[in-house]
């Protein structure tokens, strides 16, 4: 597991590439945010199968494999347990240090239960 502290008014995407330098996955799901050549290629060179579904205005849609983008739901339904946290929802800290601790641990806590 990787995480990421961004600002709020920064694009996902360009934490990518950095985030998967960390781990090794075999696939990655994502949403339609994540839709770009750039990036599908460097997964394809990487061996990691993207299961991006193409935005709807890109010309030639990719294939996409949607039994496995289903599993998705993992992630949001991780999402959902974090704001659980009001500290986390809320974002009491005003140091980026200290929140990304907050949410460190709490990732610890799920991950040991």
């Amino acid at each position: 597991m990787a995480l990421s502290l961004t600002p709020g008014q920064a694009a996902d995407i360009t934490q990518a590439e950095p985030l998967l330098d960390q781990v090794a996955p075999d696939a990655f799901l994502a949403d339609k945010g994540y839709d770009s050549d750039a990036l599908v290629e460097t997964l394809q060179k990487r061996g990691i199968t993207p299961v991006i579904p193409p935005k709807a205005n890109r010309r030639e849609p990719r294939k996409t494999d949607f039994a496995l983008y289903r599993e998705r739901n993992l992630v949001e339904r991780f999402f959902c347990k974090l704001k659980q946290y009001r500290a986390i929802a809320t974002r009491y800290d005003k140091l980026a240090n200290t929140f990304l601790a907050a949410v460190t641990m709490v990732c610890i806590l799920f991950w040991i239960n």
